[in-house]
C-alpha cells in the first residue's frame, strides 16, 4: 500500500514560513504530517506519500535548515521515493527564486513530481530591521495555506497524483 500522508517541512526565523506551514497543516487535516526540518529524518521522507516544503529565501538560497535537512536526507531516500508529489512556499523579501530553483533541483534527483505552481510570499522586507523582525501573515495568505494543505493531502489520499 503507497504512503497516503502529506509531509509538511518547515523552517523559519521571522514567522511567514512557519505560519504558512501551519495553516496548510490546519488544511490536510488527519491526512498531513508536520515537522520543523531539522526533526525530519530519511524515514519521516519515506513514509509520506507527498511533500509540502516551506522555508524562507536568505541571501538567495533556501535557509540553511531546509538545507541541511535534505542535506542529510538526500542520499539514504534516493531511489525510494520516486514519483511522489511535492509543492513550495518560499518566503522571500524580493526575489525568491534561488530558493525555489534550489528545491526543485533537488526534488528532481530525486524524481518528484511538482503539483503546483510554485508559490513565492514576498514579505517586502528590504531593510535589516524590517528583514528580521517578526512577521505576521495575512489571513488571506494564511486561507490559501489551508487550501493548498486540503488539496495536496486529498489529491496524495485518493491517488491522484
Amino acid at each position: 500500500m503507497a504512503p497516503t500522508s502529506l509531509l509538511i517541512v518547515w523552517h523559519s526565523r521571522t514567522g511567514t514560513s512557519e505560519q504558512i506551514a501551519r495553516a496548510a497543516s490546519e488544511g490536510a487535516d488527519d491526512g498531513g504530517v508536520l515537522k520543523r526540518a531539522a526533526d525530519v529524518s530519511p524515514e519521516d521522507l519515506v513514509a509520506a506519500g507527498g511533500y509540502l516544503f516551506c522555508c524562507p529565501e536568505n541571501l538567495a538560497s533556501m535557509s540553511g535548515e531546509m538545507k541541511e535537512m535534505f542535506d542529510r536526507c538526500y542520499y539514504p531516500v534516493l531511489g525510494r521515493i520516486e514519483g511522489r508529489p511535492y509543492a513550495t512556499v518560499i518566503a522571500a523579501g524580493s526575489d525568491g527564486e534561488g530558493a525555489q530553483r534550489q528545491i526543485d533541483r533537488i526534488a528532481t534527483g530525486w524524481r518528484l513530481k511538482r503539483v503546483t505552481d510554485p508559490w513565492i510570499e514576498m514579505t517586502d522586507a528590504q531593510e535589516p530591521e524590517a528583514i528580521l523582525a517578526s512577521k505576521t501573515v495575512a489571513p488571506q495568505t494564511l486561507a490559501k495555506a489551508t487550501e493548498l494543505g486540503a488539496g495536496l493531502a486529498e489529491g496524495i489520499a485518493q491517488g491522484i497524483f
